[in-house]
């Protein structure tokens, strides 16, 4: 019987190693750049947010979103990224821009107005 201690740990491969950590690198790098453009993208949202509620905007749009979902499906399928991913993915955000205008709603004292698509 082999104990743990006795199988070889791909990972003390030397080329092993360092294609791991170079990779580690890169995902790092996608992580950052992610965060930064989910900042300028909630940058946008919140202005709109802010215009809707100030001019009592109707808050929905079922064409936007319908665009929005047909536009992102299309672009994830040429990434080659699961289109059911990118719309889990966009709910997730949309989820996070709607609590965003609901708080933008209620300082312009307008709790019901939200563009939950913008």
């Amino acid at each position: 019987m082999t104990s743990p201690d006795d199988r070889s740990d791909p990972t003390q491969e030397p080329a092993i190693r360092d294609e791991i950590l170079r990779l580690r690198s890169s995902i790092d790098n996608v992580d950052g750049a992610l965060v930064y453009l989910l900042a300028e993208r909630f940058k946008f949202t919140q202005r709109v947010g802010e215009l809707k509620a100030q001019g009592g905007v109707v808050p929905a749009d079922p064409l936007r979103e319908r665009l929005q979902i047909e536009r992102l499906t299309t672009i994830a399928l040429e990434a080659g990224l699961d289109p059911a991913f990118a719309e889990k993915f966009r709910e997730f955000i949309v989820s996070e821009v709607i609590r965003h205008h609901e708080r933008i709603a209620a300082e312009h004292g307008r709790a019901g107005v939200l563009d939950t698509y913008s």
